[in-house]
């Protein structure tokens, strides 16, 4: 048998390939072993849920049948779901954790599990590794008559119900926004688009169905993925204020502005963070013996560093961590923040759940535009103005096996200057970071499952993001 091996968020594999009901039955029989090792005297219980992609509802129904035949009490969802919705599940039923079948935003011949620890946040590694030593230790089937209730849940209205308590549905309503709406086919299909109906707020929605394809391309609500998106912002009567996007299953965000210019997810998490930290005054007018809300901001190291600015300006604090929701998570679990967000487009808020949440922060970048009355782009420029500009970039190169083992030799070495330019500082949390003395920063971390080099560079200006990226490229292949 092949060696199963989870990545930052569970794992993931092509259909008929590796991800087969053979290996599926491994993954999930070698988690039910884990959950009971790890439940003591507590009666085990998992909520299973799964996104669009093709067989996934017949690998869950199979997942709550071996959990069930290990004494595991199953919660399955009856219809696909988003991750964020699984991981509140998880909360408000106090379950051990999840089984998600989801392989998010990659592209359509993949599908995943993934595993959600009990305070809703993805699996810790220290957690997939034990995971990983049952799958290869295989273990022994359980005893005949060993079985456990399985019960049909829709978590729809319980999650909607606390989104609606964390975003002000009035301000929207009240502005009249155009709005756009892209689950691509995903998961996020009733749910965003749901909520604001629901709430008198009108919203224009494509690719509402099922496609186990995706239309051809990954479902992720990157820049290249939303000329659809734009097309029918464009088309509506007076075009459209917000274009919205949600990835396959609902747990990463989308942003168009106004005539569909993409903003990258870099800026929305600090414009939110902005936003977030001035408006959340409104909670001392609705309770006066609230204070509001307080705690700092977290970004994974490879998250912009306008971030730090803004929380500079708020004077709060700012937490760094590795690449990877889980470590946000921990610190959402621990009540230390207002905002905690990655770059590629992940986001999550005080008192919310440990999990990105893409419904969430689309919701909140429209209760932003209606309450400031400004479209992103002007935002963003006047952020700017107060805490000064941030170009962040990120790319994927390939390098070849011999170039990959020497950059492996050369990223453990002491650098003071980069492209003539001093190194302040050296970070380590995941890869190697270099901060430049202008404040500028790269970052390169190195995959573990493929040849290649995950590139992060921001810079200050537009060209010097440029000149910085080419810098990087060559320092790479040097």
């Amino acid at each position: 048998m092949p060696p199963i091996k989870f990545g930052t968020s569970g794992w993931r594999a092509i259909i008929a390939d590796e991800f087969t009901l053979d290996n599926v039955k491994r993954v999930v029989a070698a988690i039910a072993r884990y959950v009971l090792a790890s439940s003591g005297s507590r009666r085990p219980s998992l909520v299973v849920g799964y996104d669009t992609r093709f067989l996934s509802e017949k690998f869950a129904a199979d997942a709550a049948a071996i959990l069930a035949g290990y004494g595991i009490d199953c919660y399955l969802a009856t219809g696909a779901v988003p991750t964020p919705t699984v991981a509140y599940e998880v909360l408000r039923r106090g379950t051990s954790g999840a089984i998600n079948f989801t392989a998010s935003h990659n592209p359509p011949e993949y599908n995943g599990i993934k595993y959600s620890m009990p305070n809703g946040a993805p699996a810790l590694p220290e957690v997939t590794h034990e995971i990983e030593k049952q799958i290869e230790a295989g273990g022994q089937a359980p005893a005949s008559g060993a079985t456990a209730a399985i019960e049909k849940i829709d978590p729809h209205a319980a999650y909607l119900d606390a989104l609606a308590h964390k975003v002000d549905l009035d301000v929207i309503r009240e502005a009249g926004l155009r709005l756009v709406y892209d689950p691509l086919y995903g998961t996020g299909r009733g749910y965003l688009d749901g909520l604001l109906r629901d709430n008198g707020i009108g919203v224009f929605t494509i690719h509402d169905y099922r496609d186990v394809l995706f239309g051809g391309h990954p479902p992720e609500p990157a820049g290249e993925y939303m000329e659809p998106l734009k097309s029918a912002m464009r088309a509506m009567a007076g075009g459209a204020h917000l274009g919205l996007a949600t990835d396959g299953d609902a747990d990463r965000f989308g942003i168009l502005d106004e005539g569909g210019a993409f903003i990258s997810p870099n800026h929305i998490l600090a414009l939110l963070l902005d936003y977030l930290v001035e408006s959340r005054t409104w909670l001392k007018k609705k309770k006066p013996n609230d204070k509001g809300w307080q705690g700092g901001a977290a970004r994974s190291v490879a998250t912009t560093h306008l971030i730090d600015a803004v929380a500079a300006h708020h004077k709060i604090p700012v937490y760094e961590t590795p690449v990877g929701f889980k470590y946000i998570g921990e610190l959402i679990e621990q009540d230390k923040l207002l905002l905690g967000g990655e770059e590629s487009a992940g986001l999550t808020i005080r008192h919310h759940v440990p999990e990105k949440d893409g419904i969430l922060a689309c919701l909140l970048a429209a209760e932003m535009v209606a309450a400031r009355r400004q479209p992103l782009a002007r935002q963003l420029q006047d952020l700017f103005g107060k805490v000064g500009s941030y170009y962040p970039s990120r790319s994927n190169v390939t390098l070849s096996e011999s170039v990959k083992k020497r950059f492996t030799e050369r990223i453990g070495e002491e650098y003071n200057s980069f492209d003539g330019r001093r190194v302040v500082k050296t970070v380590r949390t995941d890869g190697l970071k270099l901060i430049l003395e202008d404040g500028s920063w790269i970052l390169f971390r190195l995959s573990g499952t493929e040849p290649v080099c995950r590139l992060y560079t921001e810079a200050r200006t537009e060209k010097a993001l440029e000149e910085l990226t080419q810098a990087a490229r060559r320092f790479l292949f040097g």
